[in-house]
């Protein structure tokens, strides 16, 4: 399969995860960088090309969008443009060699709260009740993590979200969808200004997300939940044992 072929899929499929649950990185990422693209440049082309693919799933799930757990949508919105903004600069100056270490172990948080965070969050709610500054707070933080890296944001948004207030995943999607759009799309910004874009990659990446996307959110709101979330869990399980093992073995 050529690089052509094989990177247009590759978005195809990204984009119709990050509609359904998010983790589309855990597709594009290894798919640029087995392209050829450097791993600090392929996170931002990443980043890149599959935030049209986020704005169209974001249109889908309009209707579904409300504030994140009793919190309005503007301020969740305005700390995670703030934390996005951080995050983004701070990958751009992250030398390749520290981001290649660092890249599975911040795959691996993502995948365990992914798997545990249903369990982790009866026990928490049961200990204290998160007020607006812990909202906004950790928030802000996820905004950093998608600027930073992107991949599996919004799992990870997911899985914070329900150890606060216990939503199912897909009542989620469609604030997700927003958050993401969000911390990526000031990211954009910060990675095009700077240069850090490969662009022929971007767009075969981009043009399968967007179509990926628009399907994926209209197959997410039929699918059931725990189809979404044994699939998404099986792929970030996979894509996390395959980085350790680029990175150390």
């Amino acid at each position: 399969m050529n690089d052509t072929l094989f990177l247009l899929l590759a978005g195809l499929l990204a984009g119709s995860m990050n509609a359904l649950a998010g983790g589309g990185s855990f597709v594009s990422l290894p798919a640029l960088i087995g392209a050829g693209v450097p791993p600090v440049s392929a996170n931002a082309t990443s980043t890149v090309a599959l935030f049209p693919g986020g704005l169209a799933s974001t249109w889908v799930y309009r209707d579904g969008l409300k504030g994140v757990c009793g919190v309005p949508l503007v301020p969740v919105v305005i700390v995670t443009l703030v934390g996005g903004l951080a995050g983004s600069l701070l990958l751009l100056w992250t030398p390749a060699a520290v981001f290649d270490q660092v890249l599975p172990w911040l795959l691996l948080v993502a995948t365990i709260m992914l798997a545990f965070g249903r369990q982790i969050g009866p026990a928490l709610r049961a200990r204290f009740r998160a007020g607006l500054t812990t909202i906004l707070g950790l928030q802000f933080l996820l905004g950093v993590y998608g600027g930073y890296f992107g991949g599996a944001v919004g799992l990870m948004m997911m899985a914070v979200w329900s150890i606060l207030d216990g939503a199912e995943v897909k009542a989620l999607n469609a604030p997700r969808t927003l958050m993401v759009s969000a911390a990526n799309g000031i990211a954009v910004l910060s990675f095009i200004v700077a240069g850090a874009v490969a662009w022929m990659a971007c767009l075969l990446v981009g043009l399968g997300a967007v179509a990926g996307g628009w399907c994926g959110a209209h197959i997410g709101r039929s699918l059931p939940p725990k189809i979404i979330r044994a699939g998404t869990l099986v792929l970030a399980t996979g894509t996390t044992v395959a980085f350790f093992v680029r990175a150390y073995v």
